[in-house]
């Protein structure tokens, strides 16, 4: 068994960061349309009739309890050949990421639409009806009164689902998308198989890292978003 080189874990992290660039591109694009996603269905569980609160339960319960790489093979396998049978395109051209970004976008809606409908409902509804009460319109009292006050209580909810998301985003490389991890087992295979701990460190420090700042920056965002009063006062000393 080979010894550990250590000294070789900058010339890799070298080596697989451009491929971030890729990994951020499929975690940026499943947040923005699971969440619109996860926005509709959530609205189907708050104020929809009996039909479409149960679609929309269902929904999360079926994905929610799906692994995400058996999603993940059945919409890069099964869905070409859905589409090429039923409207005649072959998708088969199509790049690995759009797949990656389908499958990943169902699974991450159905994870926040349940994180918002739980952080609407948080908020006081006779907060609404006052504002309502007073002038303001369903909308305005909407974004000026229940949304801030559900944005705090769903934010470090949100933070997990999006750490959750960028890890189970690297099972990518199963279906040849080439983004960190993927890249990283390219040159571990290109080596036939050498240095491949040293390989999978670097790889998993630019993970470690990417976690820090999405924790770090939630953090932040919740101590903005807090009301004065109810921000953790530091003990003078």
């Amino acid at each position: 068994m080979r010894p550990f080189e250590h000294q070789l874990i900058p010339q890799y992290f070298v080596e697989v960061f451009p491929y971030l660039s890729v990994t951020l591109g499929v975690t940026v694009s499943v947040i923005i349309f699971g969440s619109l996603l996860g926005g509709v269905i959530a609205w189907g569980k708050i104020s929809g009739g009996r039909v479409v609160r149960s679609l929309a339960t269902g929904y999360t319960y079926i994905l929610r309890c799906t692994p995400s790489i058996i999603l993940l093979f059945l919409i890069f396998y099964g869905l070409p050949k859905f589409v090429l049978e039923a409207f005649g395109y072959d998708i088969n051209g199509l790049s690995r990421a759009v797949f990656v970004i389908i499958s990943f976008t169902l699974l991450y809606a159905a994870s926040s639409s349940e994180v918002m409908r739980a952080a609407y409902l948080s908020v006081d509804h006779g907060q609404y009806e006052a504002a309502v009460s007073i002038g303001l319109s369903s909308f305005t009292a909407l974004r000026r009164i229940v949304l801030p006050q559900a944005a705090v209580v769903a934010l470090p909810n949100f933070g997990n689902s999006v750490l959750n998301l960028m890890k189970e985003g690297s099972l990518a490389y199963t279906i040849g998308l080439i983004d960190l991890l993927g890249e990283g087992n390219l040159i571990i295979s290109r080596q036939y198989g050498g240095s491949a701990l040293e390989v999978y460190t670097a790889v998993g420090l630019i993970y470690l890292g990417l976690a820090f700042l999405i924790t770090r920056s939630t953090m932040l965002l919740e101590q903005k978003l807090l009301p004065q009063k109810t921000r953790p006062e530091r003990i003078q000393k």
